[in-house]
């Protein structure tokens, strides 16, 4: 793997583990930091022994605090639009990658740390985990994909009341809006529920998650989900991992997916 500027990376078993590592500023999400996060991500596209990504912050204080203020301080009408579009960019990235990628939420997850956990195809949180797009009390709003995501996955009225107010919310209660799928207690749980939602994961179709991920994805998007779902079940029986599926299922053994 490369070697990055701010993220530490473990491969174990196919499973890749990102640890964005600025702990002196909360991890805070620089422009140092979004170009790691777009080398890495491009890694996870390309090489075939990273089989899924989980996502985290050193330190037991944050997941990713934000983005780093003393930037966002310089930003002017012309540059700032290249800031933001080049953020969701990369968190699209993440969102649409084949493989899957879950944000293991250890502590703040405010402002660019929210949108890139929501980036995310799920979110695990331990449960001192504080959750919030506080971009107002800035005089700015999400620049990330916050305004589109934290929508998605919460609805339309809480979304207006958490970004208009800048709010922060705890883990229990992300959970009951939906937008984290479970809530841990320490951070080594964090980690080992990550590893055992992946292994199972990893234990499918690979083909079959990626298409998944498409479909789900077309859900908000211009294209015609039921259209992207129908052409991904057909493609789907034309893989061997389709013919070992079925084949496995009625022999009564477990199958042996390859991915083809």
């Amino acid at each position: 793997m490369a070697a990055f500027q701010n993220i530490l990376t473990e491969l174990n078993e196919g499973i890749l583990t990102a640890t964005i590592n600025r702990p002196e500023s909360l991890n805070a999400l620089n422009i140092a930091t979004i170009d790691d996060l777009k080398s890495l991500i491009t890694e996870v596209y390309d090489y075939e022994e990273i089989k899924a990504l989980i996502l985290t912050g050193s330190g037991e204080k944050a997941f990713v605090a934000g983005a780093d203020i003393t930037e966002i301080a310089e930003l002017d009408e012309m540059n700032a639009r290249n800031f933001a579009e080049n953020g969701q960019e990369v968190f699209a990235l993440y969102e649409n990658c084949p493989k899957p990628v879950i944000a293991a939420v250890n502590g703040f997850a405010l402002g660019g740390g929210c949108e890139l956990a929501m980036a995310c195809h799920m979110r695990v949180a331990s449960n001192n985990a504080k959750f919030g797009q506080p971009e107002v009390n800035l005089g700015i709003i999400p620049g990330y994909g916050g305004t589109q995501r934290l929508t998605q996955l919460i609805g339309k009225g809480k979304a207006f009341e958490l970004m208009m107010t800048g709010d922060m919310i705890s883990a229990d209660e992300a959970k009951s809006l939906g937008l984290v799928n479970h809530v841990v207690q320490s951070k080594e749980e964090l980690h080992e529920l990550c590893n055992k939602i992946l292994s199972k994961i990893l234990s499918k179709a690979p083909l079959a998650v990626g298409m998944v991920i498409d479909c789900i994805n077309a859900v908000y998007s211009d294209e015609d989900g039921y259209q992207t779902e129908a052409n991904a079940f057909s493609h789907c029986t034309k893989t061997e991992d389709f013919a070992e599926g079925t084949k496995a299922f009625l022999e009564k053994r477990k199958p042996e997916f390859k991915g083809e």
